[in-house]
């Protein structure tokens, strides 16, 4: 079904200026704590709206996500908010990774600030994923709190690496017009939830 769709229909609508929030992955499953990130960054960095990116697959965690349409319907019933636009983008552009996706939003949405959004457990191994310091050098960065990975995202090679891009909490509201590298980490709020520990062991989702 996503393969007959063009990339006009699966880039929400933009204007130009407009500060957008990206948060991508597989949503293998969708849950409460993507919402509330969501919501938590709209206001926080004065966003205009949020993107969730649902990939085919997280190349350094999933081995087997469920069908893609499961979890882009999956995913719109959790977001259910005006402000927060969900696309299977990668899918039918065919980009495997952010960075290569990243690339491809700046040439066609040149006018928009886009904004990276992630959790601290993903700032702890963001130096494996390829093309790492592309994407802090494409767009400016927000990560999210996420206990118990405070301490170890901070003390993760890409935090120490980037340690001088970095913007202080009290700026966050003027991250999106900064030129990127730029990066902030954002604290108060609270949530253990995980798509991983929402799935049974044969990759299923719990209920």
């Amino acid at each position: 079904m996503t393969n007959a769709l063009s990339p006009r229909e699966v880039i929400p609508l933009i204007a130009d200026g407009m500060r957008i929030g990206l948060l991508g992955g597989s949503f293998n499953p969708p849950h409460d704590a993507h919402r509330a990130i969501s919501l938590f960054a709209l206001k926080r960095l004065k966003l205009d709206r949020m993107w969730w990116l649902v990939t085919p697959g997280n190349p350094l965690k999933d081995k087997s996500p469920r069908a893609l349409e499961d979890r882009m319907e999956a995913a719109r019933r959790v977001a259910h908010h005006p402000l927060i636009d969900v696309s299977c983008l990668e899918s039918v552009i065919g980009t495997r990774y952010t960075a290569d996706t990243i690339t491809y939003l700046r040439r066609r949405c040149g006018s928009v600030r886009f904004v990276w959004i992630m959790g601290a457990d993903n700032l702890a191994q963001f130096h494996r994923w390829k093309g790492w310091r592309d994407i802090a050098s494409m767009v400016p960065m927000a990560v999210i709190d996420r206990p118990p990975d405070s301490f170890r995202a901070l003390a993760s090679p890409a935090a120490r690496a980037l340690a001088q891009e970095r913007v202080p909490e009290s700026e966050a509201a003027t991250l999106a017009t900064k030129a990127p590298p730029a990066w902030t980490f954002l604290t108060g709020l609270k949530s253990s939830l995980s798509s991983t520990g929402l799935r049974n062991p044969d990759g299923s989702w719990r209920t």
